[in-house]
């Protein structure tokens, strides 16, 4: 066993020396990171910094040009799409639904990967799928057409399908994009709940930082398409780090109740969270 399998195998997902290029223009030149199982780890940065294709090619949406992607250890490279599915699940930007399909249906999608030649649902598929309804609190919206809820609801819909898979590994690309604040903050502490209560690994890509501070264990900040900085929120977070990534000149204080750093931002009118 090699060094990098070895450390492959002692974490959730990891991703050794990714190069990834859209024609001539490299995105990611040599990125590597590890999320840790049983741990949310927040994948931050500013626009065009590589965020959401580190988190694709974590997911093996997007072919990296070199470098190897191991989940549990295994390349996934060479693994079979329904063997990564039954691993890792993944919630994409933004994701579009068929007009009048149910939040039951919806939630369906996510047993694929268990599906036969005929599929049918088993009786196994029906209870994962009732599962990820109740703990999402979607179970009274079941017969509901996806299309006719409010944002949250829809989102909570698209997690209730990637947690019918049943995988140990969630992965979010910005899940709170486009949703009002009380409905990202009800989409963060779901997710936080399911990873205490149910042990489920998560990556994510958020764009708020004290979000990601708030609601992480782990923070890679990328820069340019490469790493910058890593660790803990409190290691991460600091003002000379975000001048230097973000361009901008915040203040890092403890909030008063967590402890978690929070950036604030001196305008005209006072100080405003970023």
């Amino acid at each position: 066993m090699t060094v990098a399998t070895a450390t492959a195998a002692a974490t959730a997902v990891a991703a050794e020396n990714l190069r990834v290029a859209y024609g001539e223009t490299t995105i990611l030149p040599d990125l590597s990171l590890d999320l840790q199982p049983g741990q949310i780890t927040a994948i931050v940065g500013p626009n065009g910094s590589g965020k959401s294709t580190a988190l694709r090619t974590l997911a093996r949406l997007q072919k990296p040009n070199s470098g190897a992607v191991y989940v549990n250890g295994r390349d996934i490279a060479n693994l079979p799409t329904k063997e990564i599915a039954r691993q890792m699940a993944i919630l994409p930007q933004s994701p579009d639904v068929p007009s009048g399909v149910t939040v039951w249906d919806l939630a369906g999608y996510g047993r694929y990967p268990y599906q036969g030649l005929l599929g049918s649902f088993s009786r196994t598929d029906i209870e994962a799928i009732d599962w990820a309804l109740d703990v999402t609190g979607l179970t009274t919206f079941k017969d509901r057409p996806v299309d006719t809820l409010s944002g949250g609801e829809r989102q909570r819909a698209w997690i209730a399908m990637a947690l019918a898979q049943q995988t140990d590994i969630l992965l979010l690309d910005e899940p709170t994009t486009f949703l009002d604040i009380r409905y990202q903050i009800d989409i963060l502490s779901l997710v936080r709940t399911l990873n205490r209560e149910q042990g489920i690994t998560v990556g994510w890509v958020l764009h708020d930082l004290n979000q990601a501070a708030a609601y992480s264990d782990h923070i890679f900040m990328l820069h340019s398409g490469q790493m910058y900085a890593q660790g803990s929120p409190t290691a991460v977070m600091t003002s000379a780090m975000i001048r230097d990534v973000f361009g901008i000149d915040v203040n890092v204080i403890p909030d008063p109740v967590s402890g978690c750093p929070t950036c604030l931002l001196y305008g005209l009118c006072g100080f405003a969270q970023v």
